[in-house]
């Protein structure tokens, strides 16, 4: 089905309001896109924070009338709202198939990959290989902080060892760790479909016997390896959970971390932990530590 855009800058209108009067237009999809380099990181629970400089976006089935979608967006947001518009006509793909014809295979250490399901195996005799497509989880291995923390998992002798992927998001932290030797890995996460699409993957995989899930707030016990690959205020707030999850002795990866962030994440968990190494992609770093034996008689 062909479509249509529609975008208009925000321009310090509610956007509440906005996203309502191009729904009451027809819209059947609106994005709020930065039209400068402003970042926005952490908004706080129930916060929606904008950029200065905020575009919008909309979405129309092409079998509506342009124009008469610019009059009711005139009528609900003013003339200079639809004045300041541009139109253009979107081409019919098939978005899914559109982002795997573009996503390829990804090596992660010496011999990790993270491949599409469709994609044929890498020449690597001794290739580790990790079936993924995108999906309504976040992980696929393109992102700065889930690469670092499969480089330093692929880094790590894991067979025997018990692995705890602690926002799981797409489960490709635990499921590369089984795929790498680890006895049994469990996926932790605060939304449903994070857990139902790890799950799938590790199907997928041939790893689901060794795959347990966990909805965040339960007690997941105790691993030789934890990752968290989640925000830094995050990794502040729950250090006691995430570091308590950590045998001692183990290890523990930390990433979504701005390299501007690591100095409150590591003071969070330096009363039981030592760091080992940082390593930094861009702006992202991952801090990988070791449990000290011993503290608080803990074992």
């Amino acid at each position: 089905m062909p479509y249509f855009e529609i975008e208009l800058p925000l321009e310090g209108r509610d956007a509440d309001g906005v996203e309502a009067a191009l729904t009451e237009a027809g819209a059947i999809a609106i994005s709020l896109l930065d039209r400068g380099d402003e970042p926005i990181l952490e908004p706080l629970p129930g916060e929606m924070r904008l950029w200065g400089d905020t575009l919008v976006r909309a979405l129309f089935d092409a079998a509506l009338d342009p124009a008469d979608c610019l009059l009711r967006i005139a009528a609900q947001l003013g003339p200079r709202a639809a004045a300041g518009a541009k139109l253009r006509a979107v081409p019919e793909r098939v978005w899914e198939r559109a982002w795997l014809d573009d996503w390829k295979p990804m090596r992660f250490g010496a011999h990790l990959w993270v491949c599409p399901t469709t994609a044929d195996p890498p020449a690597d005799a001794a290739a580790v290989v990790l079936r993924l497509d995108p999906g309504l989880a976040f992980g696929t291995g393109t992102h700065p902080t889930t690469a670092l923390c499969l480089e330093r998992l692929s880094a790590l002798d894991l067979r025997g060892r018990t692995v705890l992927d602690y926002g799981c998001g797409s489960g490709i932290l635990a499921i590369a760790a089984l795929k790498l030797g680890a006895s049994s890995a469990c996926c932790v996460d605060l939304d449903p479909q994070a857990l139902t699409a790890s799950r799938a993957n590790a199907e997928t995989n041939g790893v689901s016997a060794r795959l347990t899930t966990l909805a965040a707030g339960g007690e997941p016990g105790r691993f030789d390896v934890v990752c968290a690959n989640i925000l830094a205020g995050t990794l502040v707030e729950l250090a006691a959970r995430i570091g308590g999850a950590c045998k001692a002795g183990g290890e523990l990866l930390l990433s979504g971390i701005l390299d501007t962030q690591t100095g409150p994440v590591i003071a969070a968990y330096r009363p039981r932990f030592d760091v080992l190494s940082m390593e930094q992609r861009d702006d992202w770093c991952c801090i990988h530590l070791h449990r000290r034996a011993g503290v608080r008689g803990e074992s």
